[in-house]
């Protein structure tokens, strides 16, 4: 159309060529700010905090592959100084997929394929080399392992009989394979070590954090710290078990229970020991809870997930919650409230640390770490808090006063 369009034209005079020229650069220009403005959610970062990427070598030889079949990676950043000999590794998160054709649809992004990753990524957060915004672990070997499985690094080859797509359910076998190659570049000398991630990345580090500190010296001191990875079992505000239905679907299709506790899987329906609830009662290694009592992404789509047969004000709450009637906000506090219940033995964990916001937010430990604006509870921000527990300086058992009360979200 558009050739045959200036075949059309060939007839214009010189001004007419002139107005198309600029229109044209017009456009590309436009298309370019457009691109770019994808960025505007990324604190600037200099070209220095940009990390390369590096697909594994280690993924072949083991069958680990991304759901198209492509070889996962990650970003590593060297350590320096006193930090040289500690590690710290971020599982990225984003959701899952629970149907063949769900995972089909994903194995054409960059959540299913490292065909679409970013070549360099900003590490800024909990990733952060600037000290002054990452003060306990800026000079660590810092590592962010690509998410591109969709179950949590926990999908097993055996499920693949089940589809004829050709897709790669080898999550688990991408975790031991990250983990055999970060092993061999020095983490297992490591003093100190720290697995996190975030959402389903937090998830993640909960059903892994055990294998984490079993593949370390015994002498390392080895902790893991989850981020919205605190999924809540309940019923959605129609009644249906959402989020229990979208656990048991995934788990199914990519045979999770494998990786999962099994004196859990032993005791109950194996999805139910995905869910942190029944999960932390098994892990051995000391834990830290980063979670907001009123998570967006929960609501969303567990709490209030979009239905047909949801009336129209909850369909502007479930996006905004300064847009929810009290009838709503009372639920949302009944939310919040299982939360606290849900944590409550954990809570008296001696081990263990949590910071318990009540921001209308999700991922907090890149987004809101450690600077001016940051959230705090206590007038500690996020970074101070797992820096105080993980270096044993104090207790944190940090749980925020119901929406709205927080200033600082």
């Amino acid at each position: 159309m558009v050739i045959r369009s200036l075949l059309q034209c060939r007839t214009w005079s010189k001004s007419d060529w002139l107005l198309a020229s600029i229109g044209i650069v017009l456009i590309v220009y436009s298309f370019s700010l457009s691109f770019n403005s994808t960025s505007d959610s990324i604190p600037s970062v200099d070209r220095s905090d940009l990390v390369k990427l590096k697909l594994s070598s280690k993924a072949k030889e083991r069958g680990a592959f991304c759901l198209d079949g492509s070889l996962p990676g990650y970003h590593f950043h060297k350590g320096s100084g006193s930090g040289s000999n500690s590690w710290l590794l971020y599982l990225e998160g984003g959701g899952g997929c629970r149907t063949i054709e769900s995972c089909s649809a994903r194995a054409m992004t960059r959540l299913g394929s490292s065909n679409f990753f970013e070549h360099e990524v900003p590490f800024f957060g909990v990733l952060s080399s600037d000290p002054s915004q990452n003060p306990d672990f800026f000079n660590w070997n810092r590592v962010m392992i690509r998410y591109c499985d969709g179950a949590c690094f926990s999908g097993h080859p055996e499920a693949e009989f089940k589809n004829e797509t050709r897709l790669f359910f080898r999550g688990q076998l991408i975790w031991e394979a990250i983990m055999d190659e970060l092993l061999s570049m020095g983490m297992s000398h490591a003093k100190r070590a720290m697995l996190t991630g975030c959402s389903a990345g937090g998830l993640s580090t909960l059903i892994h954090c055990d294998y984490f500190r079993d593949h370390l010296p015994k002498d390392a001191t080895v902790k893991c710290v989850s981020d919205g990875g605190y999924i809540l079992n309940v019923l959605d505000v129609l009644g249906n078990p959402t989020m229990g239905s979208f656990f048991h679907d995934v788990v199914t299709l990519q045979s999770v229970d494998k990786s999962l506790d099994q004196n859990c899987v032993a005791k109950m329906e194996p999805s139910k020991c995905m869910f942190p609830q029944e999960s932390l009662k098994n892990i051995r290694t000391p834990v830290f809870l980063v979670n907001t009592a009123y998570d967006y992404w929960q609501i969303q789509n567990g709490l209030v997930p979009d239905s047909p047969d949801l009336d129209e004000r909850w369909k502007i709450c479930r996006l905004n919650i300064q847009e929810c009637d009290a009838a709503q906000m009372k639920v949302l506090h009944g939310f919040r409230s299982s939360l606290i219940d849900a944590i409550g033995e954990f809570h008296v964990n001696k081990e263990g640390g949590m910071f318990i916001n009540s921001c209308n937010s999700h991922c907090q430990i890149r987004e809101s770490w450690h600077s001016a604006t940051s959230t705090r509870i206590e007038n500690k921000t996020i970074a101070e808090s797992v820096g105080d527990w993980y270096f044993n300086r104090k207790p944190v058992k940090l749980i925020d006063c119901p929406y709205p009360c927080n200033a600082s979200c």
